[in-house]
Order: structure tokens, then sequence, then C-alpha cells
């Protein structure tokens, strides 16, 4: 068994993560263009075109804004709850052989050799997910766009063997920074994004220390720094007894080194 795995691009202008068992090449979100998600794929050694599947976790343009030009240049499968079909309209997309496969939360599903989780997620949208998935015993969460950690969430992560956890912003950054008050209200919210703070929060209240790989995703250009972001989940892990030597910080502007398990 061998599992590859890269964030191709993690932030407000795009999000997508590519996984690679051996029967099945998948992404979590397609918020990038379908020639700027083929260029990542291509840089990291992989097939600009290999996508079996596409796990889309809500609508919001950086995480589906790519989805209607993939099913209509690729034969593949779209996974999306309900709600989210809805609000994309994506029964009305075209599709060249694609496939739009509804799910719900709660229920996992199978597709080549892994077993995909979708599970609910508090943030503003339709119906959110966020996605476990499991091949050959290895599990892999991705947890953003998420405004806090409910308990239950906190079970679904459990047993990870790569977490890649949002890590918005800096709650100082945000207070003082350039963005209108309603939309820091918004990204502070229940249903906004995850701060730094509530991610050491997790780190020393909730987290099992499992996770092989931790990647932290989906920073502020504006709002955060990726040198606060690591360095405050690495004191929280270190407080904790863990390691902090596989914490890394992903990236808006290219891909993360694969990881390969």
């Amino acid at each position: 068994m061998a599992i590859t795995l890269s964030v191709l691009g993690s932030g407000s202008r795009g999000n997508a993560t590519f996984i690679k068992t051996e029967q099945i090449r998948l992404l979590i979100d397609a918020g990038m263009s379908r020639k700027e998600i083929s260029k990542r794929l291509e840089s990291i050694g992989e097939d600009p075109d290999g996508i079996d599947a596409v796990l889309i976790t809500h609508e919001h343009g950086d995480h589906a804004g790519g989805l209607k030009m993939l099913l209509k240049d690729l034969p593949i499968k779209a996974f999306l709850t309900s709600g989210t079909i809805a609000r994309l309209q994506a029964e009305q997309f075209e599709l060249s052989g694609s496939r739009i496969m509804p799910v719900k939360p709660g229920v996992p599903i199978t597709a080549g050799d892994v077993e995909i989780f979708p599970f609910s997620v508090p943030h503003d949208a339709a119906e959110p997910v966020a996605y476990s998935i499991t091949c050959g015993g290895v599990k892999i969460t991705q947890l953003t766009d998420i405004g806090y950690i409910p308990d239950d969430v906190a079970g679904r992560i459990r047993g990870s063997h790569v977490l890649i956890l949002e890590s918005n912003h800096d709650l100082e950054m945000l207070r003082v920074g350039p963005y209108p008050w309603n939309l820091k209200q918004r990204l502070m919210g229940r249903y906004g994004h995850l701060s730094n703070t509530a991610v050491s929060r997790f780190i020393r209240e909730q987290y099992d220390g499992r996770a092989e790989h931790v990647l932290l995703a989906h920073l502020s250009a504006k709002n955060n720094h990726p040198e606060i972001a690591k360095q405050e989940a690495a004191r929280a892990l270190r407080d904790r007894g863990f390691s902090s030597a596989r914490l890394a910080v992903t990236s808006q502007d290219g891909p993360t080194v694969p990881v390969r398990l």
C-alpha cells in the first residue's frame, strides 16, 4: 500500500488537496482553475489530468470554483452534500462522463480502496462537511472552514495519521487589520474560521497526538503569518509532550512537498 498526499494550495484564493492511493486519485475541494490544478499536479510529478474523484466541502468559490470545468473536462465523480449541490446548482453542470454523487454527513462511502467519511462542521454555508479518508488503516482528515471545534468534530479527528487543520488568523492581527468590522465578526464567529489561538486550545485540550503529520492550512494572507501560526501550534504540542518535528504550514501559492505513507 502506498499513499501520496499534497496540499496543492490552501487559502482564500483557492483550496485543493491531492491524495493518491493504489486505486484512486482524488481531490478534496477544487477551488482553483482547472489550469492551475493541472499545473500544480504536474509540479509534484503527477499526471495533470490524474483525477478520479473530487470531494467538495461546501459551495464557497475558494473551495468549489473549479468544479464545473473539471466535470466538463474529465470523467470524474464529484461527491457533495445535497445542500451544496443545490447552492451550486450543480445539477445544471455539463457532465462529460462525470457523475455527481450526493453524500450525507455521517454516512461513509467507498471509492476505490478508500473509505470516505463526511461529517458536519459549523460554517456559514448551506450544508458544509469535512472529510476523513481511510485506506489500509491510514486515516487522513482535513478540517478547514470551521468556526470552532465541537466535541463531536474533535471525536471525528481522533486516530488521524495525517491532520490538515485550519489556522486561519491571528486574533490580534485580525482585530487591528484592514477588514471591515462585520467581516472581522464573521471570521471570529462560531460559523467563521479557526484562529491560531483556537488551534492551540484544541491541541492542549482535545488532540490525541496520533498524527504523524500536522499541516496548518487556510492561513489568511493579511491576518496571519506562517511563522506565528507554526510557533503557536508548536508551543501547544510541546506543552502536551508531543513532537513538533512534522508540523508544517501549507501555502496559497504552491503545493506542499508530497507526504508518502
